[in-house]
Protein backbone atom coordinates (compact mmCIF):
# COMPACT_ATOMS: atom_id res chain seq x y z
CA UNK A 1 0.00 0.00 0.00
CA UNK A 2 2.78 2.41 0.46
CA UNK A 3 6.62 2.47 -0.67
CA UNK A 4 9.36 2.35 1.87
CA UNK A 5 11.92 5.41 1.68
CA UNK A 6 14.46 5.77 4.15
CA UNK A 7 12.58 3.20 6.81
CA UNK A 8 9.49 5.68 6.24
CA UNK A 9 6.17 4.50 4.51
CA UNK A 10 5.02 6.67 1.84
CA UNK A 11 0.90 6.51 0.60
CA UNK A 12 1.51 5.40 -2.44
CA UNK A 13 -0.62 8.03 -4.04
CA UNK A 14 1.45 10.73 -3.20
CA UNK A 15 3.96 12.83 -5.45
CA UNK A 16 7.15 12.60 -4.31
CA UNK A 17 8.22 15.85 -3.34
CA UNK A 18 5.09 16.44 -1.16
CA UNK A 19 5.70 12.34 0.21
CA UNK A 20 9.34 13.15 1.51
CA UNK A 21 8.86 16.22 2.91
CA UNK A 22 5.60 15.35 5.20
CA UNK A 23 6.86 12.34 6.00
CA UNK A 24 11.05 12.87 6.97
CA UNK A 25 12.14 15.22 9.06
CA UNK A 26 14.63 18.10 7.58
CA UNK A 27 13.41 17.65 4.12
CA UNK A 28 11.21 19.85 3.25
CA UNK A 29 9.36 20.64 -0.46
CA UNK A 30 12.66 22.67 -1.65
CA UNK A 31 15.45 19.86 -0.35
CA UNK A 32 12.86 17.15 -1.69
CA UNK A 33 12.90 19.24 -5.30
CA UNK A 34 16.59 19.38 -5.41
CA UNK A 35 16.41 15.40 -4.86
CA UNK A 36 14.29 14.61 -7.30
CA UNK A 37 16.25 16.43 -9.75
CA UNK A 38 19.22 15.03 -9.16
CA UNK A 39 18.05 11.64 -9.36
CA UNK A 40 16.00 12.27 -12.29
CA UNK A 41 12.89 12.09 -11.06
CA UNK A 42 9.67 13.62 -12.74
CA UNK A 43 8.60 16.41 -10.89
CA UNK A 44 5.20 15.56 -11.21
CA UNK A 45 5.53 11.79 -10.60
CA UNK A 46 3.92 9.80 -8.05
CA UNK A 47 5.14 7.33 -5.35
CA UNK A 48 4.16 3.98 -6.91
CA UNK A 49 5.52 5.15 -10.14
CA UNK A 50 8.98 4.95 -9.15
CA UNK A 51 10.86 2.00 -10.18
CA UNK A 52 13.17 0.19 -7.43
CA UNK A 53 16.90 1.59 -8.78
CA UNK A 54 14.82 4.91 -8.34
CA UNK A 55 14.24 4.25 -4.75
CA UNK A 56 17.34 2.90 -3.80
CA UNK A 57 19.39 6.12 -5.08
CA UNK A 58 16.80 8.21 -3.28
CA UNK A 59 18.10 6.30 0.63
CA UNK A 60 21.48 7.04 -0.89
CA UNK A 61 21.22 10.42 -1.20
CA UNK A 62 18.84 11.12 2.04
CA UNK A 63 21.65 8.97 3.88
CA UNK A 64 23.98 11.42 2.87
CA UNK A 65 21.94 14.21 4.55
CA UNK A 66 21.13 15.23 8.19
CA UNK A 67 18.27 14.18 8.66
CA UNK A 68 15.55 12.58 11.23
CA UNK A 69 17.43 11.53 14.43
CA UNK A 70 20.74 12.86 13.76
CA UNK A 71 19.03 16.59 12.82
CA UNK A 72 17.02 16.22 16.29
CA UNK A 73 20.21 15.46 18.31
CA UNK A 74 21.92 18.46 16.82
CA UNK A 75 19.11 20.72 17.47
CA UNK A 76 18.94 19.80 20.92
CA UNK A 77 22.99 19.70 21.54
CA UNK A 78 22.93 23.31 19.93
CA UNK A 79 20.14 24.72 22.37
CA UNK A 80 22.15 22.73 25.33
CA UNK A 81 25.11 24.37 24.44
CA UNK A 82 23.63 28.03 24.48
CA UNK A 83 22.29 27.03 27.51
CA UNK A 84 25.49 26.26 28.95
CA UNK A 85 27.53 28.91 27.89
CA UNK A 86 25.27 31.26 29.14
CA UNK A 87 23.71 33.64 26.16
CA UNK A 88 20.48 35.23 25.83
CA UNK A 89 19.47 32.94 23.75
CA UNK A 90 20.00 30.37 26.12
CA UNK A 91 18.15 31.95 29.38
CA UNK A 92 14.94 32.73 26.86
CA UNK A 93 15.20 28.97 26.44
CA UNK A 94 15.43 27.53 30.39
CA UNK A 95 12.98 30.36 31.25
CA UNK A 96 10.38 29.07 28.29
CA UNK A 97 10.16 32.50 26.31
CA UNK A 98 10.13 33.41 22.76
CA UNK A 99 13.61 33.33 21.94
CA UNK A 100 13.64 35.69 18.69
CA UNK A 101 12.20 38.57 19.90
CA UNK A 102 8.93 37.67 19.78
CA UNK A 103 6.24 39.90 22.33
CA UNK A 104 5.85 38.09 25.77
CA UNK A 105 2.51 40.23 27.06
CA UNK A 106 0.45 38.11 24.61
CA UNK A 107 1.14 35.18 22.24
CA UNK A 108 3.78 33.44 23.89
CA UNK A 109 2.28 30.06 24.77
CA UNK A 110 3.82 28.29 21.75
CA UNK A 111 7.08 28.97 22.82
CA UNK A 112 6.02 28.31 26.48
CA UNK A 113 5.28 24.56 25.07
CA UNK A 114 8.43 24.49 22.91
CA UNK A 115 11.14 26.22 23.99
CA UNK A 116 12.38 23.63 26.96
CA UNK A 117 15.91 22.06 26.51
CA UNK A 118 14.21 18.83 25.69
CA UNK A 119 13.06 19.64 22.15
CA UNK A 120 12.69 16.45 20.62
CA UNK A 121 12.46 13.25 22.94
CA UNK A 122 15.27 10.55 21.08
Amino acid sequence: MGVVVFGKSIKHNFPVRIGLAKTIFGIGPTTAAKLMAKIGIYPNCKMNQLTEPQILDLNKEISSLLVEGHLKQKINNDIKMKRDIGSFAGFRHAWGFPVRGQRTKTNANTAKRLNKLERFRL
